[in-house]
């Protein structure tokens, strides 16, 4: 069985040596190669994949943070320059952690890793659960990188998420967190259909929306402003019978 893979790494040459390193291993099959971790994450929202090669330092989104966005990751091996990253790789249970540049024995002991672990794990597919009671939701988590550490949030707490020049604030009911980072990367890591760009500056959860008018709604009795170009796609999303509660 083929070991469906992507390699995420901004660096052309770095992704260059991993295909041909791949190319003498018929069992690995390199689906996608992606310069950047949001585009890596939409890919493993559309396909199934049983391996990530991917770098961490990258811009915009690192790739410890994209393997921590994601509900179910594939098996991991990450691939950087710095060796004190070592630890963070290890603590998301990577395979492996290969340092450039890369020498082909140890990327064949890798990747010798990863067979070793699809063969000591049973399939899903052979697994029976026969009236198995409804699984709950999956919890969304998102991790912001604040005071040199990442800290976990769970989506479901978030009230609304506000871009402040280079900076953005979460905010939940108990807490706002403020982190450097671009408000339309995080829109990519939220939960699909749970939430709704509503201006330029503004994330909303659609479970939270108490009242709404074509100007702004009501989140926690507070009114988020709702941006000219956005108008219209809130009353498709929100519905005429939400339009004049908050007035």
């Amino acid at each position: 069985m083929a070991i469906r893979t992507i390699i995420v790494d901004d660096e052309p040459h770095a992704v260059e040596v991993i295909q041909k390193y791949a190319s003498n291993i018929p069992d690995l099959e390199i689906v996608a190669t992606c310069n950047n971790a949001i585009l890596a994450f939409r890919l493993l929202q559309q396909q199934p994949v049983d391996l990530l090669l991917v770098d961490i330092k990258m811009p915009g989104l690192t790739g410890t943070d994209l393997v921590r966005s994601l509900k179910n990751p594939p098996m991991v091996i990450f691939t950087t320059a710095y060796h004190e990253f070592a630890v963070d790789g290890f603590d998301l249970n990577a395979i492996d952690y290969l340092v450039k540049p890369i020498p082909l024995n140890r990327f064949l002991r890798a990747i010798d890793k990863v067979m070793h672990a699809i063969k000591g794990n049973k399939p899903a597919t052979f697994v029976e659960t026969p009236e198995a009671a409804p699984a709950a939701p999956a919890k969304h988590f998102l991790y912001l990188r604040i005071d040199r550490q990442s800290v976990k949030v769970d989506t479901a707490d978030i009230q609304w998420i506000e871009s402040i020049k280079d900076y953005i604030k979460v905010v939940t009911k108990g807490k706002s967190y403020v982190t450097k980072q671009k408000i339309s990367v995080v829109e990519k890591l939220l939960p699909m259909g749970q939430f709704m760009r509503i201006h330029r500056s503004f994330i909303i959860p659609l479970d939270k929306v108490e009242g709404y008018n074509p100007n702004y709604l009501i989140i926690a009795g507070s009114k988020i402003p709702v941006g000219r170009n956005y108008k219209q796609a809130c009353l498709e999303k929100l519905g005429p019978d939400t339009a004049g509660q908050a007035e």
